[in-house]
């Protein structure tokens, strides 16, 4: 980091280590559950829903504490981001350990299992705007955006980690409940230094962090800071509120909405079909590692599109959408034909190759279509989309997938097909004159 900046390099880690800790815990579980859910003999589509509802809380909390952010305090409301991670983690790792032992019936461990799962939905949304909110309110702007890049970097670095530790963190007397259980002794480590070595100085400017999408597997966020109008960064003085068919950008949220669905379904369906597919229904750990496997190849394979490909080869917005659907349904078309590991690794790797070019594309075309002080609120409605997506869209793919294998890929292969046709047509990226 240059001269202009203001905040000193262990503070900087400490915020880094916010952002990679809930990632890498996030998809650190997912890896586990697909195991988990056979062992206690629970439905998938169960085990599903109970991402479903934290994916929800987060939905409608994250904006609420985006805004709560300037009036309570950026490292305060880190404290409640992080709290909620470490607590929804440890508690989760408690009631599936209780289950896995047979202490309490699977019925209930599912239940207070997504009854905790909840405080990160509703709480761990807190700790990421409050973090870009941290790092812009305190840098000059020539050295903002390599903050906030080491600040993505973390997001992205955290879905690589959590699938590659997630089967080395079994142990007992935890067993498959391990990973959970360790990432919530990092999440109180974290508090601890954040607690002790971060201080909540006087900002040197006014700034606001925007809402953060759901954090998952194979899926990368880019945070980004909202900007005011005035060149000294002032947020404007009235909150913008754009129309979500508002023209200029209505298709690329279309866009969004159907490929974000597409990704949500595979990677909802990605672990319990590796468990079947290479019949580890009563092999837990060989399951979790798998499925840990698979998920880590997926991540790099996103991170070499996100901060390789389309920086080096610079691609449009346009293009990166449209060369992203092609590829995520060739990697789609490939996992729904393959039973080996090596096939369902080569598909997910290109499929989420696909989708780390798509993402980008849709966001930068939202995103350049409006002015500048329009910023925050089109990024709150991107990040809103993009966490919809995972409501109830992976639980309903889980449900296909048990019925009728075929009918997962069959959807999510038309969504990207409609995608690509309609797209063509539609999506432009040639700015657009805008009116004052």
């Amino acid at each position: 980091m240059g001269k202009g900046n203001a905040i000193p390099a262990d503070r900087v880690t400490i915020l880094f280590l916010v952002m990679l800790v809930a990632a890498a815990g996030n998809t650190a579980m997912q890896s586990a559950l697909p195991a988990i859910a056979s062992q206690l003999k629970i439905a998938d589509v169960w085990v599903s829903l109970a991402f479903s509802w934290s994916a929800l809380l987060w939905v409608l909390t994250a904006p609420k504490w985006a805004r709560q952010s300037d009036k309570r305090g950026r490292k305060l409301l880190m404290t409640v981001g992080v709290i909620g991670f470490a607590a929804s983690m440890g508690l989760c790792g408690l009631v599936l350990w209780l289950g896995l032992e047979g202490y309490i019936a699977p019925a209930v461990t599912f239940i207070v299992f997504a009854i905790f799962r909840s405080l990160y939905g509703g709480f761990g949304s807190a700790a990421p705007p409050a973090v870009q909110a941290y790092i812009a309110a305190r840098t000059e702007r020539e050295e903002r955006a390599k903050a906030l890049s080491l600040l993505a970097s973390s997001f992205g670095l955290g879905t690589v980690i959590g699938p590659a530790l997630a089967h080395f963190l079994i142990f007992e007397p935890f067993g498959l409940a391990g990973p959970l259980v360790v990432f919530a002794s990092f999440g109180v480590l974290v508090l601890i230094a954040l607690k002790l070595r971060l201080p909540n100085d006087t900002p040197r400017f006014a700034a606001r962090g925007v809402v953060t999408s759901y954090p998952s597997a194979a899926s990368v966020n880019r945070p980004e800071v909202e900007e005011g109008v005035e060149e000294d960064n002032a947020l404007p003085r009235e909150e913008v509120r754009l129309r979500w068919r508002d023209e200029r950008f209505a298709s690329w949220l279309m866009a969004g909405l159907i490929g974000g669905h597409a990704q949500a379904i595979m990677l909802g369906v990605v672990g319990f079909l590796i468990r079947d597919r290479l019949g580890l229904h009563d092999l837990p750990k060989e399951t979790v590692e798998a499925t840990g496997s698979v998920m880590f190849v997926g991540a790099m394979a996103t991170l070499l599109a996100q901060w390789g490909l389309i920086p080096i080869l610079s691609i449009g917005p346009r293009a990166s959408v449209l060369w992203g659907a092609f590829l995520a349904l060739l990697g789609i078309v490939l996992v729904g034909v393959s039973y080996d590991f090596y096939g369902i690794t080569l598909g997910f790797a290109l499929a989420s190759l696909g989708f780390g070019l798509y993402r980008p594309g849709f966001t930068t075309g939202a995103s350049l279509a409006v002015r500048r002080f329009e910023q925050g609120d089109v990024a709150g409605k991107i990040a809103s989309l993009s966490g919809s997506a995972y409501i109830f869209t992976p639980a309903i793919g889980v449900a296909l997938f048990n019925w009728w294998e075929p009918a997962t890929f069959i959807l999510m292969s038309a969504a990207l097909l409609y995608l690509i046709i309609w797209g063509r047509r539609v999506l432009d990226d040639t700015p657009q004159p805008l009116e004052n």
